[in-house]
């Protein structure tokens, strides 16, 4: 969805069509017929991914053939379409045309006249009218990577698109990403051939220094780079963020050192390099990027003013909150006070001095819409009426008048509306969330709060079974995560439902339950999210062992003998640690692509929240789940991909090892090339839910005693 300059429709694909929708009208105005999109001679049109307009709209820039790098489709072909004239052409092609499918983030230049994009890990511009390439680097190759990144960054820091135009379409700022010096990781792809090769993936361990980046400008024209003097040894920080100021030749980086508990802000000339520190920020355990609080990723810089100032959120005073920042770094506004979270900031409207955010102060498992003043001077009101209990949604139009809102919880399904702001009425009475809203009956679904004997309050819910009888016993099946990426407990429509259970497990009989520990990221504040440092593996696995031994202790109906467990990635060693660490609690362990052993996952990730194994090499032994391999006395399941980039198989050999060596007995499942999803391959969901399924029905068996 792309909005109009004007902010009051918007533009999507629609079964190939480009079409314009106007929000208050809901009229439907087509834009390009799709058999605009029919390359020369071919009968199908491109089907479109993503698109963009010139500034003037007259012309088009059409992704498509797309491919997956790494987690997401970012690679394909792009193609550039003249409204008027009706051309389409192929960006990259002519006499010495570029790979096919090597394309990346193409865009427009701010004055519509060029389209730089990425290929092979080299930057182009290529001229709109003519067609005319540049190539802007040379050096590129799989490890010395301009204008994107390498692995590490793209999956902990949502970094991909690593170059931005300057406001004058003079000048582009890039990344550059050199891991020549980072060890590759070997997949082995054994199926697709008869003979097996390697799959290398540059990628950082725990321990090992991160891939030095810098950032470089140079002229659309082509010519020399010049590269910033961003103060500090490149193998010792991270370049988060980077942005041109909205008016200026002038540029700002965010750097966070290794251990990511030092945050710097630099103000920086383009001509001489030079970077002027406006900014200082430091945490005893670590500081989040803008990743977490803005669903867009890190691109992007929220500025006021015209580049005077601009927003910034901190925990610096335990709460995630939203101050105005002036660029000068000698002044700061908090515009959020008080003793909860902001989710996250859904638009900046300096017309009415207003920001809108997602918060929610009174139950930190929902989500509403707030807005506060810009200036300081306000307090925090909600926008999202009362009545509608659970989790909101908004994609706010540029200029601040129109929302399309969302609206889910334990009981109803997604469904979507749209209405005006600031006071929220549907566009359209008659497809408003009051007169489609449809809940579907959920009795058996519970939330609840409990204290465990350590004195800690976790959240949870609980689906019960069908035909539920109090005095009879039912087996339980906790679903956890419990690292800091995610959480399990939220008002949303798929609470109580498990996705690889074949079936309804409420019919089947079992009791399903989540429970979220310290150290997950739920609005709770800083020391809550944060008490999980160096601690993974430790404090949120007590939390879950604590949280079950209170439950049984409230509920006589949950049997004791038959207590299983799961989870994926994060999840799937929470499942291990629980298994290993309390086998008097937890008798059957579904995990799912888990990391066995903390120092073999990657930098940026382990070494945030755990620090670095140089200094503390022991709370990463005691975090890991193969130190307590030996105390397995229930049933495992272990499941893992052989070509998981993400959380590689070596993880699940050194535990099957570990096993092995105190004659442990379990089950293990390799799916053959598949990546952390477990998705890829014809039939492959379903024989893992089937396996899933019978694994638990065997193990845990399902109904009243």
């Amino acid at each position: 969805m792309h909005w109009s300059t004007d902010g009051n429709a918007f533009a999507t694909v629609e079964q190939g069509n480009l079409v314009k929708t106007d929000i208050r009208s809901g009229r439907k105005i087509a834009l390009i017929a799709k058999e605009k999109f029919q390359k020369s001679g071919s009968n199908q049109p491109l089907a479109i991914t993503d698109f963009a307009f010139t500034p003037d709209s007259s012309q088009v820039l059409i992704f498509t053939n797309t491919a997956r790098v790494w987690r997401y489709n970012t690679r394909g072909d792009y193609y550039l379409l003249n409204k008027a004239t009706g051309q389409l052409r192929q960006l990259g092609s002519g006499s010495s045309p570029l790979p096919a499918q090597s394309f990346m983030y193409a865009k427009f230049s701010p004055d519509g006249k060029k389209v730089a994009y990425v290929s092979d890990h080299n930057l182009f511009v290529e001229d709109v009218a003519t067609g005319q390439r540049t190539q802007l680097t040379t050096d590129g190759t799989r490890k010395r990577i301009n204008g994107t990144f390498d692995w590490a960054y793209e999956e902990e820091f949502d970094c991909r698109d690593g170059f931005r135009w300057s406001p004058d379409s003079k000048s582009i700022a890039y990344w550059q990403v050199d891991a020549t010096k980072i060890r590759d990781y070997l997949m082995l792809n054994t199926t697709d051939s008869i003979y097996s090769h390697v799959v290398p993936v540059e990628y950082p361990k725990v321990g090992e220094n991160p891939s030095p980046a810098r950032i470089g400008i140079v002229s659309a024209t082509g010519g020399k780079t010049n590269w910033l003097a961003i103060p500090g040894d490149p193998q010792q920080h991270y370049l988060v963020r980077m942005e041109w100021f909205p008016t200026a030749n002038t540029i700002i980086v965010q750097q966070l050192n290794r251990k990511q508990n030092e945050s710097k802000l630099f103000v920086c000339n383009p001509a001489n390099g030079s970077a002027n520190l406006i900014a200082t920020e430091t945490d005893k355990a670590w500081i989040d990027g803008k990743d977490r609080w803005n669903p867009d990723g890190p691109a992007g810089w929220e500025w006021l003013n015209g580049g005077k100032a601009f927003i910034w959120v901190s925990e610096k005073d335990g709460w995630r909150h939203i101050y105005r920042v002036n660029t000068d770094g000698k002044q700061e506004v908090l515009l959020t006070p008080g003793a909860y979270d902001i989710a996250s900031i859904n638009r900046i409207d300096e017309a009415t001095n207003q920001i809108y955010f997602i918060a929610s102060p009174d139950n930190t498992n929902q989500r509403y819409l707030y807005r506060t003043r810009l200036d300081g001077k306000g307090k925090a009101e909600r926008v999202t009426p009362a009545g509608l209990s659970g989790t909101h949604g908004y994609t706010i139009s540029p200029n601040g008048r129109f929302a399309m809102h969302t609206f889910t919880n334990y009981q109803t399904p997604p469904v979507l509306e749209w209405i005006s702001l600031p006071d929220h009425k549907p566009i359209n009475e008659s497809a408003s969330i009051a007169t489609r809203v449809n809940p579907v009956a959920k009795s058996n679904i519970s939330f609840f709060k409990l204290t465990t004997d350590d004195g800690i309050t976790l959240d949870g819910w609980m689906a019960k079974p069908t035909d539920f009888d109090s005095t009879k016993k039912y087996p339980v099946v906790f679903y956890v995560y419990g690292e800091p990426a995610s959480s399990t407990v939220n008002d949303v429509f798929s609470v109580g439902i498990n996705r690889l259970f074949l079936g309804d497990m409420a019919k089947a009989g079992y009791v399903y339950v989540a429970l979220d520990n310290r150290g997950t990221p739920n609005l709770k504040g800083a020391t809550w999210r944060k008490a999980i440092y160096r601690q993974i593996g430790r404090i949120n696995i007590r939390d879950q062992a604590m949280g079950a031994k209170k439950l049984f202790s409230q509920h006589a109906y949950l049997d004791t003998s038959r207590v299983a467990v799961w989870g994926w990635s994060g999840g799937g060693s929470t499942t291990l640690h629980l298994l290993f660490q309390h086998p008097d609690i937890y008798k059957t362990g579904i995990s799912i692509a888990a990391v066995g052993n903390q120092l073999f996952y990657d930098n940026i990730y382990q070494e945030r929240y755990m620090g670095l194994p140089q200094e503390n090499r022991e709370d990463f032994v005691a975090g890991s789940p193969i130190t307590y391999a030996k105390n397995l006395r229930g049933n495992l399941l272990y499941i893992h991909g052989t070509g998981d980039d993400n959380v590689h198989y070596d993880n699940a050999e050194v535990l099957i090892n570990e096993l092995v060596k105190y004659n442990k007995q379990f089950q293990v499942m390799p799916y053959p090339n598949r990546t952390h999803s477990i998705s890829e391959g014809e039939g492959t969901s379903e024989h893992l839910r089937t396996l899933y399924t019978n694994y638990l029905l065997q193990h845990c068996p399902p109904g009243p005693r």
